[in-house]
């Protein structure tokens, strides 16, 4: 089932637009040293983006630390916010439909994991 859940995500969920709108951004930041860390949040939002059916987010566990709650209020003020309401936006117009309901869910999941990637991972 969720093989054929992310195949019509990939086509009708905006699945592969997401991903190539990840992946890209993901390439740019990781050009420079600075934006590594922030690049490889990317990559995992664009995993998530692309197949997310099957897939749930979680807290890594025993990683905690000054980094990775800097690196989540940088990410929160320059793009995760934003990120975070496109998500939301989408998953309100995939929930007006009871065939979109799916794909609304989906979108609130990357959601959660766009508002704060860092010390969280797909599983």
């Amino acid at each position: 089932m969720s093989l054929l859940l992310n195949l019509l995500w990939i086509v009708l969920g905006g699945g592969f637009l997401l991903w190539l709108e990840y992946a890209l951004a993901g390439l740019v930041l990781c050009l420079t040293v600075v934006g590594i860390p922030f690049g490889l949040q990317c990559f995992k939002l664009a995993g998530l983006a692309l197949l997310p059916f099957g897939k749930d987010v979680a807290q890594i566990k025993g990683e905690s630390g000054a980094l990775r709650m800097v690196g989540n209020i940088l990410w929160l003020l320059f793009a995760g916010i934003w990120i975070f309401l496109t998500h939301v936006g989408l998953a309100i117009v995939m929930f007006v439909t009871i065939i979109g309901i799916p794909f609304g869910i989906q979108h609130m999941k990357l959601a959660v994991l766009a508002l704060m990637p860092f010390g969280k991972q797909s599983r």
